[in-house]
């Protein structure tokens, strides 16, 4: 890890960006990678020098949404079950196909912001033939806050790399807390409607 960030320091701007499009591309690939830390690493480079927030962003959002839009097009090739070892087991698949069967394409949002299965939201989307304009719009959407909330606190939080750091592992780590809540909050939401449509039916 420590290799990869002091790379990252000597790039201008223009390779940084690159770089960080690439590690949030990375993520959907091989999930254990680090990505957040190193979105945040590149936000904080980019507020000491030449690079700007809005380039941060963007590269990381295109690089993440490439990234989830090439895995999506790999489940919708071979299926989900073909890759299961890669995204981290049955567990989290059909964690992930239960979601979108009971509550439709607000699953292709809410799931990606909660840890263990972000990873297979794309390609479960694509083995389920779900269309690729509206699995891509959600996850883009999705991807956009959350890496828009990291590069943000990143870029904002002062000279300290070590509580950078820090700020962002609690940050993370309140995210998902947050976006937990709200992924229950929705899915309750969904299904009190369904419940009295059926009555009203």
């Amino acid at each position: 890890m420590q290799p990869l960030l002091d790379w990252l320091t000597g790039l201008p701007p223009v390779a940084l960006y690159l770089a960080l499009a690439v590690v949030a591309g990375i993520e959907n690939v091989f999930p254990p990678f680090p990505a957040d830390t190193v979105v945040a690493f590149g936000a904080f480079l980019a507020a000491r020098g030449e690079a700007t927030l809005p380039g941060v962003i963007l590269a990381t959002w295109i690089g993440n949404v490439a990234g989830a839009m090439l895995m999506y097009a790999l489940g919708r090739r071979f299926g989900a079950r073909a890759m299961e070892r890669r995204l981290g087991g049955a567990g989290a698949v059909r964690k992930f196909e239960r979601f979108h069967a009971r509550y439709g394409m607000a699953s292709l949002f809410l799931s990606r912001f909660l840890p263990g299965v972000r990873a297979v939201v794309p390609p479960v989307a694509g083995a389920l033939r779900i269309p690729a304009l509206r699995a891509g719009v959600l996850m883009a959407a999705a991807s956009a806050i959350w890496y828009g909330t990291i590069a943000a606190i990143a870029f904002r939080i002062g000279d300290d790399w070590e509580r950078l750091r820090d700020a962002v592992g609690s940050s993370v780590r309140v995210m998902g807390l947050v976006a937990t809540a709200v992924v229950v909050a929705a899915l309750l939401v969904i299904w009190l409607r369904r419940r009295r449509a059926r009555s009203d039916a």
